[in-house]
């Protein structure tokens, strides 16, 4: 029977969902924005901050109303200019969206013996600076022993449309990252400037799955579908979504061992360049799901294979 529980840390308030008999468990920050920061799949942790910072890193947030960057902060939107906060160190972006920082409210649970779920919300009355539109969020996340299910719904709630693109920004944890490899379906790769805002693209010629080894990776690929793979010596696991127009950022911190894996419905600076680039009218529903599912590997052969 998959069980929650809500609890403070450090004056943070969070939400689990956990299965001991599924060896299944996700942390979720209440205060951070929905961030999942700590997810266990049979067994398998895949998600953990340790020793990353939340501060630092953005890591498992929701990206809305923009992913990535927006250069200097500034967009137009219907012949009229918005400024947003910079909060991109040394850069002078703005940078992963305006609801990482926001205080979730718990809206419903559904409890079974097959998973857990929560469903979180979030009211913006269009106070926020540079982006002045009414909006509502409904964040649900499903644990099953395999998978974990993540369920956005935004709903424009004002009396005009606005620009967005959405996406997630999970980290994933690998003891060994070195032989761990991405495998995805790209034709292009974007370029970008001083910054790091899309300055071009360029072909992307994949002839294997891109393995990490000691690369340094800050690099966005336009999908041509909407899975992703990321394989390591002691699991395999896919990410996949139900948007049609996909993109996929890729970063490795200096932190070793871990990579965060992002799926996104548009890149740096969308609100200008208006690549991925969607509006929501007034009174209308967007919803998107991402979906991650690991496999444990069973004995060392299988291990040795991927490596």
């Amino acid at each position: 029977m998959y069980k929650q529980i809500i609890h403070k840390e450090e004056g943070l308030e969070f939400i689990e969902l956990f299965d001991n008999k599924a060896q299944s468990r996700a942390k979720i920050s209440l205060d951070q924005g929905a961030s999942l920061l700590n997810l266990k799949l049979n067994n398998t942790q895949v998600i953990a901050m340790n020793p990353l910072t939340y501060e630092d890193t953005y890591a498992s947030s929701i990206l809305f109303p923009f992913v990535n960057r927006v250069k200097n902060g500034t967009y137009n939107y219907n012949n009229k200019t918005y400024q947003l906060n910079c909060n991109d160190n040394g850069r002078n972006n703005a940078l992963h969206g305006l609801v990482y920082n926001k205080k979730m409210e718990l809206k419903s649970s559904e409890l079974t013996l097959d998973f857990g779920s929560v469903t979180l919300h979030y009211i913006n009355e269009g106070t926020s600076i540079g982006f002045p539109f009414k909006y509502e969020l409904f964040i649900t996340y499903r644990l099953k022993k395999n998978a974990l299910i993540l369920t956005v719904k935004v709903k424009n709630t004002g009396s005009d449309s606005f620009p967005f693109t959405i996406g997630w920004h999970p980290y994933f944890k690998s003891e060994n990252l070195y032989n761990s490899h991405v495998n995805f379906n790209s034709y292009k790769k974007l370029k970008v400037d001083s910054q790091l805002i899309p300055s071009g693209v360029e072909d992307y010629v994949q002839n294997a799955a891109l393995r990490i080894m000691d690369n340094k990776l800050d690099d966005c690929y336009m999908l041509t579908d909407n899975v992703v793979e990321f394989i390591t010596p002691e699991y395999g696991l896919t990410i996949s979504t139900t948007s049609t127009r996909n993109f996929l950022q890729l970063y490795t911190p200096e932190t070793p061992n871990f990579i965060a894996i992002e799926p996104l419905t548009g890149i740096a600076d969308s609100l200008n360049n208006e690549i991925g680039l969607q509006v929501l009218e007034v009174g209308q529903d967007y919803e998107i799901s991402w979906t991650v599912a690991v496999e444990e590997y069973a004995n060392e052969d299988t291990e040795k294979q991927i490596i």
